[in-house]
Formats: structure tokens, C-alpha cells, sequence
């Protein structure tokens, strides 16, 4: 067979992956059924008991789960998934008649690389349309303890916009665009990041010019003394929309949606770092289904006469857990700002590419 040919052999990359997609997809079926029954366990019982919900609650609390689970372990599933497809392949020596016919070890690997990116692809597709959704239902849900969720009603408490050194609070916020209202509104003026005066108003709204502040106070920190100032404009760089971002969940939101609500968070002057890592963790979770053949590949080679099969495939395990922690523990380090948004979404990625490449380089080619 031709070494430059990635697929030298049509009928066995069809044969191989199919036999993977087959285990992989098996696998999570088995794992759903059981995570969801045992969790089902736990939670039936607090939805039960809430006055008014009634079984279909407890579908519906499925129906809102079943897919956090799913995208929780498609990964893992692809990953025993390989492991599977190649101590089949290897102790029915199928491995060594791909290699005694000129294939090299990537050439074996190949069609499972294809298969796996074709799960990432529906993986990401799952996540954006439905998991997303289904997030933000539960969460909402799970706010109220599994009662009837209360019409929003568009106010909105204890919110903090920057405006330059300045930081501007409001006990509470109506209404939307120009027809904005803040109540409670405290201007905390700074100079060289101290605090020098703080510039506090029963309510404020937008006008030609900045927010106009009804019964306007001045408080001198310096002097200890309170002026009084009436009606006052005041912050004219801030935008009606600064006050009336939500608080973003990046899990709750579709790629598009999460990267414009980041944008208008970076404008609003709030931290956002830990969101983005967030957003391109949306593209690297699911490609992490073409990192699992890479590091299950340890299971497809050696002789499986030779005892140590079981071995080989506890190593594979080894590797593709070892995955999950470094990228939940990136994803940690994100959020709490020590990594940057790349390095956590993509270091684990590139680092166990870069360990799989090594292992199957210096072990097979």
C-alpha cells in the first residue's frame, strides 16, 4: 500500500470506523442510562415534594438533564470507545495484518481520526442547539427549588458599571434603553485609584449629555463634609446598555451569542477573561474527540499473546483521564484568572496532542 495515501484502503477505513462509532455511541447509551437513573434518585424526590408538581415534572427535569449528561460524557465514551475498537483489532491480529501490508501506525489510526471528528462535529452542533438551551431551563428551575418560575420582571438589583477610574452602583435598574431608570445611584469618584468623593442621587436616567440625578449629594471624603446639589448631569461616557447586561453564564449561551455578550461586557469595562476561555472551550471540548484515538492508540499495538494487552489499554485510560483533569483543572485556573483564555481552553489540548504524537512516534514508527 501506498505510504502517502492517509486511507490506503477504503473498505477497512469504513470497516474501522464503523466499529468505533458503534462501541463509542454504545458506551454513552450504557453511561447515560445509569448517571441519569442515579441522579434521577436524588433529585425525584425534591421535585415531588414541591405543592404542584406531579410526574411530568420529573420528565421534564429528564428532559432538561439527559443532555448536560450526555455532553458531560461524550468524550469519555469515545475515549473507552477506541480503547475498545483496538484491543478488538489487536487480539484478533487485524493490527498486524494492516501493518505487515505497508501501513504505518497513523494509516491504522486514520479512520478513526475521520470518525472522531465527525462525533466533535455532532457534539458541537448538540451543544449549541440543545444543550445550551436546556442549561439555562434547568438552571432558572433549579433557582426557584423546582417551583413555578416567576415572570421576570425586568428589574434588576445591584448592578456595577466602570466609568473610567470611576465606579458607578444601582441598588436597582427598570426598563431598557432610553427608557432607563436607576434608583439608589452612588458614583464612586476616584483619583490615582483612591476614593475622593462619592456622588450619590435618588435616581438617574439618560439624557443629552449623561445621567440626570435627582436630589444629587456630594460626600467629600478629605473634608468629612456632605453637599447638597439638587439635579446634576453627571457620567456622560456611560451607556444606557452598561446597566442593563445581565450576568453572562457562558454555558447557558450558544458560541455567537456568548462571544457578543463578551463584547458587550469588554465594553461595559467588567472582567470577561474567564468567559472567553469559556467561549473557545465551546471548540476545543468537542475536538477533544480527535484527541482520544491519538491517546488510545498505546492499545492497538504490541502482540496481544504477549500479556500485556490489558496493560496497554490501562495506559490509554491513563492518558485520557489524565486529559480531563488537566482540562477541568485549566478551566479552573481560568476563571480564577491565572491562566490566560487561551492557555485554558487549548493547553491541555496541544500538550496531550503533542504526548500522543510523541508516544505512538517513538513506540510505532
Amino acid at each position: 500500500m501506498n505510504q502517502l495515501h492517509f486511507f490506503p484502503s477504503r473498505t477497512m477505513a469504513l470497516y474501522v470506523g464503523r466499529l468505533f462509532l458503534v462501541r463509542s455511541f454504545a458506551i454513552l447509551f450504557a453511561l447515560v442510562l445509569v448517571l441519569q437513573t442515579l441522579d434521577l434518585l436524588g433529585e425525584s424526590g425534591k421535585i415531588l415534594s414541591v405543592a404542584g408538581n406531579s410526574d411530568s415534572d420529573v420528565w421534564r427535569y429528564v428532559g432538561l438533564r439527559l443532555p448536560q449528561i450526555i455532553e458531560t460524557f461524550l468524550p469519555f465514551s469515545v475515549l473507552l470507545g477506541t480503547i475498545l475498537t483496538l484491543i478488538t483489532l489487536n487480539q484478533n491480529s487485524e493490527v498486524i495484518a494492516m501493518k505487515a501490508s505497508g501501513m504505518s501506525a497513523h494509516q491504522v489510526l486514520a479512520p478513526l481520526f475521520l470518525a472522531a471528528l465527525f462525533v466533535a462535529a455532532i457534539s458541537f452542533g448538540f451543544n449549541e442547539r440543545i444543550v445550551t438551551r436546556a442549561t439555562a431551563a434547568l438552571a432558572a428551575w433549579q433557582k426557584v427549588e423546582y417551583a413555578q418560575i416567576p415572570k421576570d420582571t425586568g428589574i434588576r438589583s445591584n448592578i456595577w458599571v466602570r466609568d473610567g477610574n470611576n465606579l458607578i452602583n444601582a441598588a436597582t435598574v427598570s426598563g431598557t434603553g432610553t427608557a432607563i431608570t436607576l434608583h439608589g445611584v452612588r458614583i464612586y469618584e476616584r483619583s490615582g485609584g483612591v476614593l475622593s468623593s462619592i456622588l450619590s442621587g435618588d435616581s438617574a436616567r439618560p439624557v443629552a449629555g449623561g445621567w440626570e440625578l435627582t436630589n444629587a449629594k456630594r460626600f467629600l471624603r478629605r473634608a468629612g463634609i456632605v453637599q447638597p446639589l439638587g439635579t446634576i448631569v453627571a457620567a456622560p461616557g456611560v451607556r444606557p446598555d452598561q446597566f442593563t447586561l445581565a450576568q453572562v453564564d457562558g454555558d447557558q449561551l450558544p458560541f455567537t451569542e456568548l462571544k457578543s455578550a463578551i463584547a458587550d461586557l469588554e465594553a461595559a469595562g467588567r472582567p470577561v477573561d474567564s468567559l472567553k476561555g469559556v467561549l473557545w472551550h465551546k471548540i476545543s471540548g468537542p475536538l477533544s474527540a480527535v484527541l482520544m484515538p491519538l491517546l488510545g492508540a498505546v492499545a492497538a499495538f504490541g502482540l496481544a499473546r504477549s500479556g500485556k494487552l490489558f496493560v496497554r489499554a490501562i495506559i490509554g485510560m491513563a492518558l485520557g483521564f489524565a486529559y480531563f483533569v488537566a482540562d477541568n483543572f485549566a478551566l479552573a485556573m481560568g476563571d480564577l484568572g491565572a491562566y490566560s483564555p487561551f492557555l485554558a481552553a487549548w493547553g491541555p489540548f496541544i500538550l496531550f496532542a503533542l504526548i500522543g504524537e510523541m508516544i505512538l512516534i517513538r513506540t510505532e514508527e
